[in-house]
């Protein structure tokens, strides 16, 4: 393609080390998306033991079942794509946060970006900590086991051929909220029955929704009109 500027790393550091085969997305002049000048694109990541090919789309707008969310940028880093986070529920139980835990603050700091490079959704502190708890408490009948690497909750559950979780939800005010099925924040951690609850703390101002709980989900950025489309089964 003519007009691209594509990149070679030499130095990679950070937590993908000497990954290959890195596409940029972001909102940055360099990315693939900015250089192609995108109005639109989508990706739908799938399941981590699927045999299928996880999509990306380039201008084909957003799927008309999606949960719609604020597509926000930071005027600190122009990178990241912010979506408009509000809070959770669980079991149908709103989870208390205090107001504005996930905005932008003027300096650009804070927020909650989504991002398909991230494995895990990392929230901060205080507002995982609810989540969690909210979590736990619905689940007092589930038997407990020892936290495992950045995972503190944690379940045994190698007795049991099915268990029943309550629905953890993302909010994104105006009354708009996406549901998650449970296999993405209830995963399996070693090939004995330990399940951990796939949420985990940042000291960071800054959350980030990462791709275990992206799975399955059709994740839409309207860059036009600066919104994001979450749509289940549309992979």
């Amino acid at each position: 393609m003519n007009g691209v500027a594509l990149g070679c790393g030499h130095d990679n550091e950070g937590l993908f080390v000497g990954a290959a085969g890195l596409l940029g997305l972001g909102g940055g002049p360099l990315s693939l998306t900015s250089q192609i000048k995108a109005t639109s694109f989508s990706y739908c990541l799938v399941d981590r033991d699927s045999t299928g090919s996880s999509t990306l789309d380039f201008n084909s707008g957003l799927p008309a079942d999606s949960v719609i969310a604020p597509l926000m940028k930071s005027r600190k880093v122009n990178t990241f794509y912010y979506i408009g986070l509000t809070g959770f529920s669980v079991g149908g139980q709103a989870v208390n946060i205090s107001p504005g835990l996930f905005e932008i603050n003027e300096s650009g700091e804070g927020g909650v970006i989504i991002d398909c490079g991230t494995a895990i959704t990392r929230l901060q502190t205080q507002a995982y900590n609810a989540l969690r708890d909210a979590f736990v408490k619905q689940t007092q009948g589930l038997p407990s086991a020892s936290g495992v690497a950045l995972f503190d909750t944690c379940y045994d559950l190698s007795s049991k051929s099915s268990v029943k979780v309550p629905t953890v939800s993302f909010h994104f005010g105006e009354g708009k909220s996406l549901d998650l099925p449970a296999k993405n924040y209830l995963i399996p951690v070693d090939s004995s029955g330990t399940f951990c609850f796939a949420f985990a703390p940042t000291s960071s101002s800054m959350s980030i929704i990462g791709n275990v709980q992206q799975q399955g989900t059709r994740v839409s950025f309207d860059l036009a009109n600066n919104r994001v489309g979450l749509s289940s089964h549309k992979c």
